[in-house]
């Protein structure tokens, strides 16, 4: 096991940020926490690394406790938080080279460390550059090659891909996949369902700081009773079909606004042949038909009845 946390407890005053929340992740593991703005993962992540107090619980990295002068567990830990944390008055490889040599001494290997990370984020054209030249994008990748260039066992991304450009989050994305076959453990916490559902081997959930769920995404969709979402263009349904729709078999409820009917259904199969026949019964006019299967956002709004990003 590479993080243990134990019945942890956190308040700033009245407010309890986190609430008796236990987590584990295991050698190997690309683990995601997953939750909207202000669940308390942030605040979670700073007490797993010792950088805040908290008020009650156990937690260990590597097997062994972690506290704040735990320097020789830390050595082995990447760490990319939330907010870019760069030497404006370093260039891109001068900030690499610095981050890089908090945790290895020789220079020769730290040459080598930082030039193999400079390559891994795709920086080489923007070595020379200073942090306030460069995009929000390609300064993500700089904030995560100066966490990553020591070659940390253990490293932790902190809503990583916020405010990026569709080309440089799916580079951080695939990033980190490689970091982890390369034999790196992975904590990442984002709101982006999908970034989760992409990258995650398994994954907890988490609001008001409580761990709501756990388990891989399909465990997470197996918890509910949720089967799946089908969509219909039409230009018209009448009150008297819309009332038929929801007596059919496994139809949990189906609504038509914008000209458009949603049709969610329990667990089963043929739900989506049901809908057709029912379609063709009535004669109803029809452009294209939707079938999508439950999301993390639905297991999130069954279980809490909000939804992910509120």
């Amino acid at each position: 096991m590479i993080v243990s946390v134990k019945n942890l407890v956190k308040r700033y005053d009245d407010l309890l940020a986190i609430d008796h929340l236990n987590l584990t992740v295991h050698d190997g593991e690309v683990f995601g926490l997953l939750g909207p703005n202000g669940s308390g993962k942030t605040t979670a992540i700073n007490c797993i690394l010792a950088l805040l107090e908290y008020d009650k619980g156990e937690i260990e990295i590597f097997g062994r406790p972690m506290k704040p002068e735990a320097y020789d567990i830390k050595r082995h830990i990447g760490v990319v938080m939330q907010n870019v944390a760069v030497y404006n008055e370093l260039t891109v490889e001068e900030n690499i080279n610095y981050f890089c040599g908090l945790y290895v001494a020789d220079k020769k290997l730290r040459q080598e460390l930082v030039r193999e990370a400079i390559e891994f984020v795709g920086l080489q054209e923007f070595t020379k550059y200073y942090p306030k030249k460069l995009s929000g994008g390609l300064l993500r990748r700089l904030n995560i090659a100066c966490g990553i260039a020591h070659k940390p066992k253990l490293i932790i991304l902190d809503e990583p891909t916020v405010a990026v450009d569709p080309q440089s989050r799916n580079k951080i994305l695939e990033g980190i996949l490689e970091l982890n076959q390369q034999g790196a453990t992975i904590i990442y916490t984002t709101h982006y369902m999908e970034e989760v559902e992409q990258i995650c081997s398994r994954i907890m959930i988490i609001d008001k700081g409580r761990s709501i769920a756990v388990g891989t995404k399909d465990e997470l969709k197996a918890m509910i009773t949720l089967g799946e979402k089908i969509t219909v263009e039409s230009q018209r349904i009448t009150a008297a079909q819309l009332s038929a729709l929801r007596r059919l078999p496994n139809i949990v409820s189906a609504e038509y606004k914008n000209r458009l009917l949603v049709i969610k259904s329990s667990k089963g199969s043929n739900n989506l042949e049901t809908v057709l026949e029912f379609i063709k019964q009535e004669k109803i006019q029809f452009g294209k038909i939707y079938s999508e299967l439950p999301t993390l956002n639905d297991v999130f709004l069954e279980i809490t009845g909000k939804q992910l990003r509120d």
